[in-house]
C-alpha cells in the first residue's frame, strides 16, 4: 500500500478536528511527519476531487469542503492508493513451459484483485470520522490558522 492513502486520510482527519479552521500545508506536514511537498501533491488530488476547498494568501490553506462523516476511505483508497496491493513485479513468465511459471501471474493478479475489492469493501465501511473517534479527544494540536468566515469558503 502506497503512503499517499495515509496521507490523505491523517490530513482530512486534522482538518476535521480544526471545524471552522484552515491549515497550511506547512501545518498539516508537521503533523503528518513529512516534507510539505509531498503533502501538498496529495492535497492537490483531494481538492480536485471536492473534498478540500482553499483560500490563497497569507492566512490561506485548506478546509474540508464536505462532512466528514460522509468521507469515506474507500473513497479515498480508490482515488489515491487504488492497485497498490499487488506488488510491481510477479513471478513467471507468460510464455514459458513451465505450468507454473506461465500462470503464475495471471493467477496472482486475480488474487490481487480480490484483495483489492476486499480491502476497498471494508474501507467503505470507515469514515474520517471513524477515524477521528478512534483517535480520541486527545490534545489539540497547534496550529497558526484563523477561522474561515462563510464566504470564504468558496
Amino acid at each position: 500500500m502506497n503512503s499517499e492513502f495515509t496521507i490523505a486520510v491523517h490530513c482530512l482527519v486534522f482538518l476535521s478536528m480544526k471545524d471552522e479552521c484552515m491549515a497550511n500545508s506547512e501545518d498539516l506536514s508537521h503533523s503528518v511527519g513529512t516534507h510539505p511537498a509531498r503533502v501538498r501533491k496529495v492535497l492537490s488530488v483531494l481538492r480536485k476531487h471536492g473534498y478540500l476547498t482553499t483560500k490563497e494568501g497569507a492566512h490561506g490553506g485548506y478546509l474540508l469542503s464536505r462532512p466528514s462523516g460522509e468521507i469515506k476511505l474507500g473513497e479515498l483508497y480508490r482515488l489515491v492508493a487504488g492497485g497498490s496491493l499487488g506488488p510491481s513485479w510477479c513471478s513467471g513468465e507468460s510464455g514459458s513451459t513451465c505450468v507454473v511459471s506461465s500462470n503464475m501471474q495471471g493467477v496472482m493478479g486475480s488474487i490481487y484483485d480480490g484483495g483489492e475489492e476486499a480491502l476497498s469493501a471494508y474501507f467503505d465501511h470507515i469514515s474520517i470520522e471513524d477515524v477521528k473517534h478512534r483517535i480520541g479527544n486527545g490534545e489539540e494540536c497547534s496550529l497558526s490558522v484563523e477561522p474561515l468566515s462563510m464566504k470564504d469558503r468558496s
